[in-house]
């Protein structure tokens, strides 16, 4: 009910948006958009959708090869569909990441072990990128304000968040979680029946930290490339507005739209706070709001063309059969 109603805030707060900027000015700058730029400016995605395949991939260790990259790549547009598009706060495609792996040869246990130490990679390498957006802004606007001041705030918490679910998982995600539950006298009998499963991830997860630490960081390298993509898409859509657009401009602004897209999570979709972030963000770079919503928009447009494309891909995995799990040599 809460997830719904924060749908509704969203959308009356898009209306509201497109409302009060125009509709026909919106869609006068839109209208300088034709099929080749509209291609070229969905060309960038391809690229950050692959290097986060290729940095998962490379958290799958030996089951890696019996995967194949265009079908890590299938799964992953699959979960991250469920992620966006269920109220679940971007974790509810990460079980089935798992469970779909299974299909395909990767034992339960280490496919959530790998969906874990990715996603938790991943998020280091975002708030990483969003730290280098941050001091790209401030240098850019030479001056911070106190709304700065309140996103880097923001961005310390969620660092120490990161590093908390860091140390966690080297000590034990799967147990702690059962642990805590316990303390809390509340028997979940799903994970009780699993803990043994729970104590073998947690073995999997440590091994990854302290036996492969050049690959995490090689993985780590390769989502903060993927986040730093995301500049090229920016630096399109600006371009193809006609607004003036510089690399470092484009590259902060990507940084600070990842920020405020994980900041929105509780809004299914970022449904209306998206947009209307993405106005003031751009808004405070010297870009008129014409340009902030009509930003905005064409990436939602893109965000609702790679649902559909992971969707596609979530109907093309659950209709294959389940094969005999082998461990890998």
């Amino acid at each position: 009910m809460i997830k719904f109603l924060f749908l509704i805030i969203g959308l009356t707060a898009l209306v509201g948006i497109v409302w009060h900027i125009g509709f026909e000015s919106i869609l006068h700058a839109a209208s300088k958009l034709g099929p080749l730029p509209l291609i070229i400016i969905l060309l960038p995605m391809i690229l950050v959708y692959g290097l986060e395949a290729w940095g998962w991939r490379l958290t799958l260790g030996a089951y890696a090869e019996k995967i194949g990259f265009l079908r890590l790549f299938a799964i992953r547009m699959a979960g991250e569909t469920v992620n966006v598009t269920t109220p679940a706060a971007y974790v509810g495609g990460e079980p089935l990441k798992a469970y779909l792996l299974k299909r395909y040869g990767v034992p339960m246990v280490e496919g959530l072990a790998s969906v874990i130490t990715a996603k938790t990679t991943m998020t280091l390498a975002q708030v990483l990128f969003i730290l280098l957006g941050l001091g790209l802004a401030f240098w850019i606007m030479e001056v911070a304000s106190h709304h700065w001041m309140a996103m880097l705030v923001s961005l310390g918490l969620l660092a120490f968040g990161v590093g908390l679910f860091v140390i966690f998982q080297r000590y034990g995600l799967g147990m702690g979680c059962l642990t805590l539950l316990r303390t809390c006298r509340i028997r979940l009998a799903f994970l009780e029946k699993r803990e043994g499963q729970l104590r073998e991830m947690d073995a999997t997860i440590l091994k990854f930290y302290s036996e492969n630490r050049r690959t995490f960081y090689v993985a780590l390298g390769t989502f903060f490339l993927a986040w730093l993509c995301e500049t090229l898409e920016v630096y399109a859509i600006l371009y193809y507005l006609d607004v003036s657009v510089d690399v470092w401009t484009s590259m902060s602004i990507a940084a600070l739209t990842v920020f405020i897209k994980g900041g929105t999570f509780f809004i299914p979709g970022s449904l209306g706070a998206q947009e209307g972030g993405y106005t003031l963000l751009l808004m405070s770079f010297g870009y008129t709001e014409v340009t902030g919503i009509t930003f905005a928009l064409i990436r939602r447009l893109r965000e609702i063309l790679w649902i559909l494309i992971g969707l596609g891909c979530l109907m093309l995995l659950k209709g294959k059969d389940l094969p005999t799990v082998t461990e890998p040599t």
